[in-house]
């Protein structure tokens, strides 16, 4: 009974303004008494003059224990100010008066208890007079939230006679004066819209968070295709540099798969980053498996991307948390093909009457016997070719990692280059070349040979690491020809033929013979 009344008063006395968060005054009350009923509940309803109609309380004493921030002494009392942000999107400030000597009764401390309550949102308007011009004066806008400020313009102008400073609207009943002072309102009320919007999304708003949401630069406004966007931009700027075209073709395959996806699954056309969660990446990933048909590779590639941007996101602060965090996918890749020593002595001495398939294989021959990708084969220049102790070398560096390489030129790839002479153009040892023509022709090549496996131009650097290490070259070397900075990469390339197997089971076998000669079983 104590408490109700108590309580009771203590509303009568702070709620001044018609507000459902003034209510929250109570909870100092609840706090100074926690020490002493421990948990409780109760109920109030009550009507004083329209500032409360109806008000419901059910308490419990499981708060935070409350730190004064501030202190200060008055009249032999010490008075602390306290801090609090509350579950409804508001902050107040409580001041607690404290006894210094401690032995005050609970009574006389509930009523010097709470001795001022304020909002700390707050949002003022006014005028900018240092940018006056013919008498005309720019609006402006400022929000407070916990002593942090932060300005913006109104995009609104008003005469500077017109304009009320201790109201902070435009003073006046002419059309021009209620005209701005409904688009200051409607501003007010968008600001009001947000800071709530904030309040209830995030633990700690500030007034530039506010701001920026009012504008629309805050990260609730971040979707996900926008997300793709802003990393397609940055894509595009690095094509050329440290980025490849198809690289960029890869992920705006991606957005574009995302985009299909969130307009079947959802019927949207985009979707908040804030929405996702860890069963989106799934049900995309089934979706690229049934829906699309894709195989296991390129479905990883897609989720890849996918889950880079929303991984930057996440880093960069626009979401919480990342969803697809515990996501993974193997990319299952199929076995490399290559081509075995006879089925490359078929495709050396095959005969074409169509030049440009007989170009479209050379190239690929150049490519078993250096071990260089297409795209290095393509800026292969005459300089890279030196000669070094009577014999012909490629120096160069890998275009894909930038990692220097050197192979030295036997006699099938100096007889390709001395056959297409006459092609070289700005240096270029086989002049202008398009990759994605010559793999279409490269079937028709392998055809043509008898080859029925799916080769491919990069399955000669395949093909060059089997036979090499088939050869007895050791895997130290093969890795560096192909360029690699981890032997665990040139294994993936190098496979251990049969016969190379069988060879160096008969040079144990023989080794072992030798040794055991004469042992007889006991």
């Amino acid at each position: 009974m104590l408490l109700f009344i108590l309580g009771a008063k203590l509303i009568k006395k702070v709620v001044k303004n018609n507000g459902f968060w003034k209510i929250n005054a109570i909870r100092p009350v609840i706090k100074a008494i926690r020490g002493r009923t421990g948990k409780f509940k109760f109920g109030l309803k009550a009507n004083w003059g329209g500032l409360v109609n109806e008000l419901g309380f059910l308490f419990v004493t499981q708060f935070m224990s409350l730190e004064p921030s501030k202190v200060t002494t008055q009249n032999g009392e010490e008075w602390g100010t306290f801090r609090r942000q509350f579950l409804i999107p508001q902050t107040a400030t409580f001041c607690i008066a404290m006894d210094a000597k401690r032995n005050s009764s609970f009574a006389a401390k509930i009523k010097k208890g709470v001795r001022n309550m304020r909002s700390t949102f707050n949002i003022l308007f006014y005028v900018n007079k240092s940018k006056e011009k013919n008498g005309v004066v720019p609006v402006m806008g400022r929000v407070t939230i916990n002593g942090t400020q932060s300005q913006f313009s109104c995009k609104k102008t008003v005469p500077l006679d017109m304009w009320d400073v201790k109201g902070n609207c435009a003073k006046g009943r002419s059309k021009e004066a209620l005209q701005i002072n409904r688009e200051l309102d409607n501003i007010k009320a968008q600001i009001i819209k947000h800071y709530q919007h904030l309040s209830d999304r995030e633990a700690f708003v500030t007034a530039e968070m506010v701001r920026n949401s009012y504008q629309g630069f805050g990260s609730e406004y971040e979707t996900l295709l926008s997300a793709f966007d802003k990393d397609i931009a940055n894509q595009k700027k690095r094509v050329g540099k440290d980025r490849a075209a198809s690289t960029l073709w890869a992920m705006e395959r991606s957005r574009k798969d995302v985009a299909e996806f969130i307009q079947s699954h959802y019927r949207r056309t985009d979707m908040s980053m804030l929405e996702l969660t860890p069963e989106f990446i799934k049900d995309f990933a089934a979706y690229l498996s049934t829906d699309r048909g894709l195989a296991n590779g390129t479905i990883w590639q897609r989720c890849m991307w996918l889950k880079g941007v929303v991984m930057r996101a996440h880093y960069n602060g626009k979401i919480p948390r990342n969803p697809f965090a515990q996501f993974h996918i193997s990319p299952n890749c199929k076995e490399r093909e290559f081509l075995t020593e006879e089925e490359l002595k078929a495709v050396v001495t095959h005969e074409f009457e169509d030049d440009n398939l007989a170009f479209v294989r050379d190239i690929f021959v150049f490519v078993c016997f250096t071990a260089l990708s297409f795209i290095d084969v393509k800026n292969l220049t005459t300089d890279n070719i030196v000669d070094f102790n009577g014999d012909k070398w490629i120096i160069s560096k890998r275009h894909k990692t930038n990692i220097h390489f050197q192979v030295k030129l036997m006699d099938v790839p100096l007889q390709i280059i001395d056959r297409y002479k006459h092609l070289q153009e700005d240096k270029l040892v086989f002049g202008k070349m398009n990759y994605w023509s010559m793999c279409k022709k490269l079937k028709t090549v392998m055809t043509a040979c008898g080859i029925e496996k799916a080769i491919s131009y990069h399955c000669g650097r395949h093909s060059f690491a089997t036979l090499a290490l088939s050869k007895g070259m050791p895997i130290e070397s093969v890795s560096r020809v192909l360029g690699h900075t981890n032997i665990v990469t040139t294994q993936i390339y190098a496979k251990i033929t049969s016969q190379k197997l069988d060879n160096d089971l008969t040079m144990l076998g023989n080794k072992l013979n030798a040794s055991f000669k004469g042992l007889k079983m006991a």
